[in-house]
């Protein structure tokens, strides 16, 4: 039986965790969340925290992007945000570095809807097929998406038709990620 979304999830966080301290000697560590409250977090520092994926008591599905576009998302991308807090992570899918989109905490979830609510609204203005963005590029006009309507992670050139299939589903794609710890 093939993975769910919520496992590959899981078994990509877990590898990132272990390749950083296999690194650092220590969980990974953050210096731009400091100050922003999570379930993530371990331990505060002056400048930096220390934190680690954490799964929801409760999966969660995003009602209020469906809501607010009149359109049913794909389940991976409800299992994909909707599973686990944690902070964005580093990887490398084939040759493309990427930084995989994360839910930090149920303030950063509203930003989150906020974003991908205006992600939608922009295709349908632009008669896009609508996607779901789940990581960004080191292009910042690219970004990773599961497509709604197919569940294909495709990279997509914002804003265009411009799409290439990188994985069959998310799972297959987080499958294929390795973690990229930064020196």
């Amino acid at each position: 039986m093939p993975l769910s979304v919520e496992q590959a999830l899981a078994n990509f966080s877990q590898r990132y965790v272990e390749a950083w301290k296999a690194q650092h000697d220590c969980l990974p560590i953050n210096e731009e969340l400091v100050g922003l409250a999570s379930p993530c977090i371990e331990e505060t520092r002056d400048l930096e925290i220390s934190w680690q994926p954490i799964v929801r008591d409760e999966a969660i599905r995003l009602h209020n992007i469906e809501q607010g576009i009149e359109l049913d998302l794909h389940d991976d991308f409800h299992a994909f945000y909707g599973t686990q807090y944690s902070a964005d992570m580093t990887a490398k899918f084939e040759d493309m570095n990427i930084e995989l989109l994360q839910v930090w905490s149920d303030e950063d979830l509203e930003r989150l809807q906020g974003n991908m609510l205006g992600h939608l609204v922009m295709q349908r203005r632009l008669k896009l097929v609508p996607t779901l963005f789940v990581a960004v590029t080191d292009d910042e006009m690219e970004v990773v998406s599961i497509c709604n309507q197919s569940g294909e992670v495709i990279l997509e050139r914002v804003g265009t038709k411009n799409r290439t299939v990188l994985a069959a589903n998310m799972a297959e794609f987080l499958n294929k990620l390795e973690p990229v710890i930064a020196a």
